[in-house]
């Protein structure tokens, strides 16, 4: 086996850090939304009444689809304020009037 020089470790990329650093995210929001539309089943189901599963389908999906869209788009605004590409789009103010 050839003994050659030791390959430096390759510098991490900013992009592929961001990218890793929001599906880490995102997995504990998805996590999240299936709790609570798991307690959103079980407070339908604890209901007077006949609960079809059609209800329950439909409030599973709901809810859960609904807290991780918001999540989401949460988690998404965050990542994307801490890399710096708001500060890019956005302009001051002082910039216009002068």
């Amino acid at each position: 086996m050839p003994q050659g020089k030791p390959r430096p470790d390759p510098i991490p990329s900013p992009r592929h850090a961001m990218i890793r650093r929001f599906w880490r995210i995102f997995r504990l929001l998805a996590l999240l939304s299936i709790v609570i539309a798991a307690i959103a089943v079980v407070l339908v189901t604890r209901g007077a009444g006949e609960v079809h599963a059609s209800l329950i389908i439909a409030t599973a999906l709901g809810i859960g689809l609904t807290v991780l869209l918001g999540t989401g788009l949460m988690a998404l605004m965050f990542v994307s304020s801490s890399s710096g590409h708001d500060d890019a789009a956005g302009g001051s103010h002082e910039e216009e009037n002068e």
